[in-house]
């Protein structure tokens, strides 16, 4: 732990990390704390793409979490800033929350139902077969199929809940066309995380509650792992996995001394 500890910089998830729902997690504001107190370098990188920063933001303060709206970074501005990167001034039509139609919107990328360049699909409560037939259609008449990450599942105050790579999955299957998906551990979402960051990979840990996300995008990008057992995935799931975080611990307050 001396050598954790002594990290630079943390690229940290959020849901199931610092909080569940609503509801903050036990240690999550000790630890915030320990990272200010000890002048760290610390990003809030989230597959979840329906808040923007700034609602992550006040997210936080509702809890009692001051942190500055520079320290978070979702999968709807990677999105964003992938599509736009391939195709300049494109058109989209989105399943979505709010979060992720700003970020598009932000990048230039209009919303489009009749001819669009790209689906894209994101966490939301607002998927009905309707959206799901309308994305279908798109898809096969050539739109291309991005989804902001591969989360199969999401931790909330009720259980787990579907997540984006399972509202992607009715539309692959319908139409045979594989999506690419953007977050973690996509490298594109890490080393932009890694620049916003400042800290070279080498002097930075990631901490998370998914193996098939945050431990192999950390173990991939070079850095420090840590699997919090406060989310998605119990010590027992973890040792089926032919790749291992190098510290698991039940939550991110055993972190500071």
């Amino acid at each position: 732990m001396k050598n954790f500890r002594s990290k630079a910089g943390y690229i940290c998830d959020m849901d199931g990390v610092i909080y569940h729902g609503d509801r903050l997690l036990p240690g999550a504001k000790e630890f915030v704390e320990w990272l200010y107190k000890e002048n760290k370098n610390f990003l809030f990188l989230t597959n979840a793409s329906g808040k923007t920063p700034k609602e992550l933001q006040q997210k936080l303060g509702r809890m009692g979490l001051d942190v500055d709206e520079k320290h978070f970074y979702t999968s709807a501005l990677a999105t964003a800033k992938f599509v736009s990167s391939q195709k300049p001034n494109c058109s989209a039509y989105v399943i979505g929350d709010p979060g992720l139609f700003l970020a598009l919107s932000e990048a230039g990328i209009t919303n489009n139902s009749i001819n669009p360049d790209y689906v894209i699909i994101g966490e939301t409560n607002n998927y009905n077969y309707d959206s799901i037939c309308q994305a279908v259609h798109h898809v096969q008449n050539g739109a291309k199929l991005v989804g902001t990450n591969t989360d199969l599942t999401g931790p909330t105050e009720q259980g787990i809940v579907p997540a984006c790579r399972a509202l992607v999955a009715p539309i692959e299957m319908t139409t045979g066309k594989q999506a690419y998906f953007v977050g973690k551990p996509n490298p594109l979402m890490m080393r932009t995380g890694l620049q916003l960051l400042g800290v070279h990979s080498q002097d930075a840990a990631i901490i998370g509650d998914r193996m098939d996300t945050d431990i192999i995008a950390g173990i991939e990008t070079g850095l420090d792992t840590c699997l919090v057992l406060s989310g998605v995935t119990s010590r027992e799931e973890a040792e089926t996995y032919p790749y291992c975080p190098r510290i698991i611990l039940n939550g991110v307050g055993e972190i500071p001394e």
